[in-house]
């Protein structure tokens, strides 16, 4: 009974972890959210850098958005070294575990499980940071390579497809770096199965929680919008977007 309660627990961390990722990807087609708000704003972003001779300040905001990337893949790796240790010390962290209260101490075999879900966690959030790093790095080249403002022989139409082909690209980058932040905290969730099964469940719905009330009704997303009016198609009355906040 216990083996089952173990797999029922991961078969409804990955439900929340694979759930939400493609619930939120879909929600974003219709409702605002901090993921399509930035997008607008990194489109905005490409634009106003075409219109401006000295472009070191945007190569400057790329160059830490790439840095931020590199900070969290190089925690990965570290966090990744000290998990393939502990599986080489499975004996000893079990007997430390078994000290703790409310701690469920489970087979060798389900202990070491744990230990690979959350080892594969960190290796999905390690590829994520380095492919949001390379694309920020293609960003910069895009930079590099924009039309200047007197030039002449690019059209108006040249420029804003310029604008919107970087603006897509910076977007998938800060797309990828954001996959890779969530998968952190679904980390935090896994550390919650070393404890008991049930903990785990409900951190994973938790962390499901949290990620949604950040994503769709932050305080922080309401400040993004008031940043950008918005117009109805019909009405063209200016709306924010966002009723709600927490």
């Amino acid at each position: 009974m216990g083996n089952v309660l173990e797999f029922v627990a991961l078969v409804w961390f990955f439900v929340c972890w694979l759930g939400y990722t493609e619930y939120s990807k879909r929600r974003a087609a219709d409702r605002p959210c901090l993921s399509n708000t930035l997008d607008m704003y990194r489109e905005d972003w490409m634009r106003v850098m075409l219109r401006r001779d000295n472009r070191i300040s945007d190569a400057s905001v790329v160059g830490n958005l790439e840095r931020n990337g590199a900070f969290f893949a190089s925690s990965c790796l570290l966090i990744l070294a000290g998990i393939i240790t502990a599986l080489g010390y499975t004996s000893e962290a079990m007997e430390v575990f078994s000290t703790m209260p409310f701690s469920a101490v489970p087979s060798r075999e389900i202990w070491e499980l744990r230990l690979v879900v959350l080892l594969v966690v960190f290796v999905y959030a390690f590829f994520k940071f380095t492919w949001s790093m390379r694309m920020y790095n293609f960003v910069s080249v895009m930079i590099g390579s924009a039309p200047l403002v007197d030039d002449t022989k690019t059209s108006p139409a040249g420029r804003e497809a310029f604008a919107r082909s970087a603006g897509t690209t910076c977007n998938l980058a800060g797309d990828a770096f954001n996959l890779g932040l969530r998968s952190y905290y679904y980390a935090l969730a896994v550390v919650a199965w070393f404890i008991h099964p049930i903990a785990f469940i409900a951190a994973s719905t938790l962390v499901v929680v949290v990620l949604y009330r950040r994503e769709f009704c932050s305080s922080a997303l309401v400040a993004l919008r008031a940043g950008k009016v918005f117009e109805e198609p019909l009405s063209g009355k200016p709306d924010s977007g966002v009723k709600s906040k927490s």
